[in-house]
């Protein structure tokens, strides 16, 4: 039995993956009315329309019950809330994979080091990839990466969830893959920005090159490998979010070029758009260790209405010239 924690699109589409391989899921939903709704319905008509619930899929606001003869959990809640949901757990000790990507605002930790901090020694690691919730959930093809330092997390990940039209890969770096999936949602709004300003596909795709130097730099300061960055967790999963409105952090920035501002952007949304909070806790991570991220910082800055996006485009241009 396989426990997924967080009813949202991306959580929903998990566990109806995780049925689809064979696997009794329990659906954990933090709010009674909505795990009651999508019990009586069999859909989640907020996020995913359309889309049946199998009945192999049991929610359950209550997690001690989700957790209840899981043999994995998957944590599918937004990073900004993954510290209050891993310390409200009951004491079980059932291996996790971390699917949020972003680094928390108010200590700069990856999703990783939160669950270090709160449960140390429970096994631990990371399923990221270019995957849209909508796709999986409807069984379109698609791959992913689970990346655990711990080989037999590894092997559960993939057994218990890989299927014909869901191709996972095993991952030695985790650090690698939390820095691929945290980044890649603010460089997207920076190429999303580009497009709703009219500025071009040559500037988004030389921003979008440049963001993955960006993120690849990041990864090895902290420990990764340079390698994942031309992986799925890294090059895949930024080409995916970089490149249609599909997605929420590549839409926001189109919005923000076109002249919304982030407050209105945001208040028409059901959904969280990570990399707004993300963006500023990035920057500030990278510089504890002394890396340079111009791309990031300059949607931080844009976001925080520090900078108009012409004054962010101009200031990427006049960098000083360097070798690639």
């Amino acid at each position: 039995m396989i426990a997924v924690f967080g009813a949202g699109a991306w959580g929903t589409a998990l566990a109806i993956q995780a049925a689809r391989a064979g696997r009794s899921v329990a659906l954990w939903a933090r709010d009674p009315a909505f795990a009651a709704a999508l019990t009586a319905t069999r859909e989640n008509a907020r996020y995913l329309p359309g889309v049946a619930i199998p009945d192999a899929v049991r929610v359950t606001p209550d997690a001690g019950t989700a957790l209840d003869g899981a043999k994995l959990a998957l944590m599918v809640v937004p990073a900004q809330a993954l510290t209050r949901v891993v310390a409200s757990l009951p004491d079980r000790d059932v291996p996790l994979l971390l699917c949020c990507k972003g680094v928390e605002a108010a200590t700069l930790r990856l999703p990783l080091e939160i669950v270090a901090a709160l449960r140390p020694g429970l096994p631990a690691g990371v399923l990221s990839g270019p995957n849209f919730a909508h796709e999986v959930a409807r069984g379109l093809p698609a791959a992913a990466v689970v990346a655990a330092t711990d080989p037999m997390l590894r092997e559960i990940g993939l057994a218990l969830l890989s299927s014909p039209t869901f191709r996972l890969y095993a991952g030695e770096d985790p650090i690698g893959a939390e820095v691929g999936g945290a980044a890649k949602n603010v460089i997207a709004i920076a190429a999303g920005a580009v497009i709703g300003a009219g500025l071009g596909e040559n500037a988004r795709a030389a921003l979008v090159t440049r963001g993955l130097a960006e993120l690849s730099r990041l990864a090895v300061a902290l420990g990764g490998r340079a390698e994942t960055a031309a992986g799925l967790t890294g090059l895949g999963d930024l080409m995916l979010t970089c490149a249609g409105p599909g997605s929420r952090n590549m839409s926001l920035g189109l919005a923000l070029g076109r002249g919304e501002t982030l407050a209105d952007i945001l208040a028409g949304r059901a959904g969280v758009t990570e990399g707004v909070a993300t963006a500023p806790a990035l920057v500030a991570r990278a510089g504890q260790v002394g890396v340079e991220l111009p791309i990031c910082e300059a949607v931080a800055d844009l976001l925080a209405e520090r900078i108009t996006l012409p004054e962010a485009m101009a200031r990427l241009l006049a960098r000083p010239q360097r070798t690639e």
